[in-house]
């Protein structure tokens, strides 16, 4: 039988709460000064741990202070300083390319609307909504492989685009929730509903997901 929006609402009131009970502290994990540091170390999050990520960026950032540092840097060279995070010359492109429009044409300041964002090389919607919603605070929702695998495990959501995933959680998520609810998941992913072995039966969801093995 298929689950009513309304239903589906109120389980969703539900889930939030036991999250934000069981992960008080859930924020973003990846380390950053300033809104062109975040805006790179989610370009280098792409395929790699967030952990990863702050490793290359603890000398990265003392070594380009600012988006011209990026933009006029030896792309080479970059590529060598990000090369664990993988990926790593694609990933140095699309750090100095966006760096490049956001100084030519962005007066050196990382915009903060979505059709600016998408167009800055190597930012697609997951980025864009990263920065909009944790360094702007604007209400946006981050759709990572962790969202898209543990909402249809809840039954949110029976798609796998992350675009679509997007538009169908909030519409059913309390829009002053969107923000946290990536963080509260990406905890709840890495703790209890790990991809290979989730742990059911120690699961606060337990009851309230339809995938659930008891």
């Amino acid at each position: 039988m298929r689950e009513s929006k309304d239903r589906k609402i109120k389980r969703a009131v539900k889930v939030v709460q036991l999250l934000y009970k069981e992960y008080p502290n859930a924020k973003c994990s990846l380390n950053y000064n300033s809104v062109h540091e975040l805006l790179v170390a989610t370009i280098l999050s792409a395929q790699c741990t967030d952990h990863r990520v702050n490793i290359v960026t603890k000398d990265l950032f003392r070594k380009y202070r600012s988006p011209e540092d990026y933009a006029y840097c030896e792309v080479n060279e970059l590529a060598d300083n990000i090369h664990s995070c993988g990926y790593h010359n694609q990933k140095a492109r699309s750090i100095q390319g966006a760096s490049l429009k956001i100084v030519e044409e962005h007066n050196g300041i990382v915009p903060n609307k979505m059709t600016q964002l998408v167009n800055l090389p190597g930012v697609g919607r997951k980025t864009a909504n990263c920065i909009l919603g944790e360094y702007y605070g604007v209400q946006s929702m981050v759709i990572d492989t962790h969202m898209v695998r543990i909402m249809n495990l809840l039954g949110f959501t029976q798609s796998r685009d992350p675009k679509k995933i997007e538009f169908e959680l909030m519409d059913i998520f309390d829009k002053k929730d969107w923000v946290k609810l990536t963080h509260l998941v990406i905890d709840h992913g890495r703790a209890v509903c790990i991809a290979r072995r989730p742990e059911c039966r120690k699961c606060i969801l337990n009851a309230l997901c339809p995938s659930a093995i008891n």
